[in-house]
């Protein structure tokens, strides 16, 4: 075949490729519909306290009671109700010297609470122990039916595991307000550095 002839066969196909392209396209099948993330459930509660992994997915309810809105604990803010606040103390940073200064910086909670760091462990110290059924008992004149509001971070096991243990001292009316910290300041509540309850 004759160069011309060849330039002449492949003037024709790419007319014939051309005009296949502009036809109609055919009908192109919609993609899968993505499913949208499933939301992570609410745990039930548990037996007993959690003992690690405190920053986790907590139940929506202590005891069955169904933990604080907002707004439910802003206006418990606004009687002047007690707010317990359980976030521990910041972790002593790795190696620093033994005999080396090292001090808190300060916690910023809600206005007015009270910082009884450490109880809300999965386990305490008979010494820990002690020292939240004292201040409990001085901060409630010692009256179990007084109301309280226990918080700590969003999503946080400590302040669920210290309401939890205050009922097992016999307080009738303890609430949980489990966006903590967080939420509170979201919502633009009143704050304050506070120290912890001796």
């Amino acid at each position: 075949m004759t160069a011309p002839s060849r330039l002449r066969l492949a003037i024709v196909a790419l007319i014939v490729s051309v005009a296949a392209a502009s036809a109609a396209p055919a009908e192109i099948a919609a993609p899968a519909e993505i499913a949208a993330p499933a939301e992570i459930a609410a745990p039930a509660e548990i037996e007993g306290y959690r003992l690690d992994a405190y920053q986790a997915p907590v139940p929506e309810t202590l005891m069955g009671r169904p933990a604080l809105s907002f707004a439910e604990a802003r206006a418990l803010f606004e009687e002047n109700i007690l707010f317990i606040d359980v976030l521990p103390h910041a972790p002593r940073p790795e190696g620093l010297a033994p005999d080396a200064v090292w001090l808190d910086k300060p916690h910023i909670s809600i206005k007015g609470a009270h910082w009884l760091p450490e109880v809300g462990r999965g386990e305490i110290s008979a010494e820990t122990e002690g020292y939240f059924k004292r201040a409990l008992a001085r901060l409630t004149d010692g009256d179990l039916a007084r109301k309280m509001v226990f918080f700590c971070k969003r999503a946080c096991w400590m302040s669920w595991n210290a309401a939890k243990r205050a009922q097992s001292f016999g307080y009738t009316h303890v609430l949980w307000f489990a966006d903590g910290v967080e939420g509170w300041r979201e919502a633009d509540g009143p704050m304050e550095t506070v120290t912890p309850d001796p």
